[in-house]
C-alpha cells in the first residue's frame, strides 16, 4: 500500500507522530527488553517493565512477580530492578535492600551484563534487519541481467527488454557488478547507447539509456529536494535550460552551484515540469573518517533498470548488517566530534522533531524504508547509550568499573552527584538539538 495515498486523510502531522512512536516503542522495548532478561539470567529480579512514563494505561503481573504495562506517554521506556528507587538504578541513601535477586545485591559481573545488555540488543536488533534486508533483496546475478524496468522519456534508448543479460555497451564488454559505475563513466554521456544482450539464448544489438542516467531512485526525507516535491522515479531532463542524460552531471552541476537556485526539468508520467531547487551544504563522512562539504539537492541515482538477483546467504548477510552497524558507529561518532570542534556545522545534530520528522518521511516511502530507518535509530540509541554520562547504560558501566578497580562502590552521595551532572548534560545536548530542529536548521 502507498502510505502517500494516506498522509491526506490521516493528517501529515499526525502521521509523523505515529511513525516515531511506532519506531521509538520498537527500539525501546528492544533495549529495555535486553536489560529485562539478562537481569534475568544473572539473577537480577525485575519489579517493573514499562513501555513509556507517566499514568498506567494497561498492566499485568506475570508468573514471576514482574509488572509488565504500558504508559500514557511513549516516549521512552524502563526496567526498574528490585532495590532500585527509580529508573535509573539508583539506590536509596539510606541502603535499601541488598539481597542478591536485587540490582545493589548482585555481584558487579551481573550487573555489568545487564547494563551492557541495552545498548547490545540495540545493536543485535539493527544487525538482524540489515541482515534480512539484504537477504530478501538479494544479490546481483552474473551476467547483469534485466528484471524490470524503469519508465524513462522516448529520448532514452528503449531498446532493453526484461530478461535481457547485458553483454557489452558500445563495445566495451560489461566488467562485474561492484565496478559498474565505474566502468559506466567511461561511456559517452548520452542519453540512448547502443548494447549486445543475449536475449533468448541469441545475441542481439539493441538501442538502451546510459546505465546510471538521470533518474531518481530516491529522496532524502527533508532535503531541498524533498521539499520541492521530488520523488523516486523522477527523470531530470535538463538543468537551467542544459540538457542531462547522466546522474554524474546532476551532480556536477549541483556540486558548481555554490547554493544557487537552479532550475530542474523534472519527467513524471511523461509531463515535464520546472522545479526550482537550491542546493544546501551538507557534511559527508569520508573512509579516511574525516567530512567532506558539498552541495546536494537530496537526490540518489542507481541503474535505470532492477537487476535479477539471486540469494544472499545468511553468514554473509550477517556479516553485512555487522558492517553496516560498525559504519553508522563509526560515523557517528566521527560526525560528533568534528561538530565539537567546529570541523563541520552543528546542523548534523539532528533533535526528536527532525527524528519524527524523518520517521514519517520513511515510513510514507515505504515499509522496507521506515525499517531499515528503525535499523540505523536503533544503532544511534544502542551508541548513544554507551557514552560514558551518569544517567546512561555507559555512565552505570564506568561506576562498574572504578567498583572492580577500587575494589569497593562509589558512595551514594558521590553517584547522585554524578547522576544530576550527566543529568544537565543530556538536558543540555537535548535542548541544542531541540534549537537546531526549531530555529538553527530548520
Amino acid at each position: 500500500m502507498d502510505l502517500n495515498l494516506i498522509l491526506p486523510q490521516f493528517g501529515g502531522a499526525a502521521f509523523t507522530i505515529v511513525s516515531f512512536v511506532v519506531a521509538l516503542s520498537v527500539i525501546v522495548a528492544i533495549h529495555e527488553y535486553g536489560h529485562y532478561i539478562v537481569g534475568r539470567w544473572t539473577g537480577i529480579h525485575a519489579e517493573v517493565f514499562s513501555l513509556g512514563f507517566g499514568p498506567v494505561l494497561f498492566s499485568r503481573v506475570d508468573r514471576r512477580g514482574t509488572r509488565w504495562q504500558v504508559a500514557a506517554l511513549p516516549f521512552g521506556g524502563y526496567v526498574r530492578f528490585l532495590g532500585d528507587t527509580n529508573a535509573a538504578s539508583i539506590r536509596s541513601l539510606s541502603g535499601g535492600p541488598t539481597d542478591r535477586n536485587t540490582m545493589a545485591g548482585a555481584p558487579v559481573w551481573a550487573r555489568a551484563l545487564t547494563v551492557a545488555a541495552g545498548p547490545a540488543f540495540n545493536f543485535a536488533l539493527s544487525i538482524l534487519v540489515f541482515a534480512t534486508l539484504i537477504m530478501l533483496q538479494g544479490r546481483t546475478t552474473d551476467p547483469l541481467t534485466v528484471a524490470e524496468l524503469h519508465p524513462l522519456p522516448a529520448s532514452y534508448g528503449q531498446g532493453l527488454q526484461a530478461g535481457d543479460a547485458i553483454l557489452s555497451i558500445e563495445g566495451q564488454d560489461i566488467p562485474a557488478f561492484s565496478g559498474l559505475r565505474d566502468f559506466a563513466r567511461t561511456l559517452p554521456a548520452r542519453a540512448a547507447l547502443t548494447y549486445t544482450v543475449d536475449r533468448q539464448g541469441a545475441p542481439a544489438e539493441v538501442q538502451g539509456p546510459y546505465p546510471y542516467a538521470s533518474l531518481i531512485a530516491s529522496v532524502t526525507p527533508g532535503s531541498a529536494a524533498y521539499q520541492a516535491g521530488l520523488q523516486g522515479g523522477d527523470v531530470i531532463v535538463a538543468i537551467d535550460g542544459q540538457p542531462v542524460a547522466t546522474f554524474d552531471q546532476i551532480i556536477a552541476a549541483v556540486s558548481t552551484s555554490d547554493g544557487r537556485a537552479l532550475t530542474f526539468d523534472i519527467w513524471r508520467d511523461g509531463t515535464v515540469t520546472p522545479t526550482p531547487i537550491a542546493p544546501r551544504r551538507v557534511d559527508l563522512p569520508t573512509p579516511d573518517g574525516g567530512f567532506d562539504t558539498v552541495w546536494l539537492i537530496g537526490v540518489t541515482g542507481a541503474l535505470v533498470f532492477e537487476p535479477r538477483t539471486e540469494k544472499f546467504g545468511p553468514v554473509d548477510s550477517l556479516g553485512y548488517g555487522a558492517g553496516q552497524v560498525w559504519y553508522i558507529a563509526r560515523s557517528s561518532i566521527s560526525a560528533l566530534a568534528h561538530i565539537v570542534t567546529g570541523d563541520i556545522s552543528s546542523c548534523n545534530l539532528s533533535g526528536p522533531i527532525g527524528i519524527a520528522k524523518t520517521s514519517g518521511a520513511m515510513a510514507a516511502q515505504g515499509a522496507s524504508n521506515f525499517i531499515w530507518f528503525i535499523a540505523i535509530l536503533s544503532t544511534a540509541v544502542g551508541l548513544l547509550n554507551l557514552f560514558p554520562i551518569p544517567v546512561l547504560d555507559g555512565g552505570h558501566l564506568v561506576f562498574h568499573a572504578y567498583e572492580v578497580i577500587a575494589r569497593r562502590k562509589p558512595s551514594d552521595l558521590a553517584v547522585r552527584l554524578l547522576m544530576g551532572l550527566g543529568l544537565t548534560v543530556i538536558l543540555t545536548m537535548t535542548f541544542f538539538a531541540l534549537a537546531n530542529d526549531l530555529f538553527l536548521c530548520p
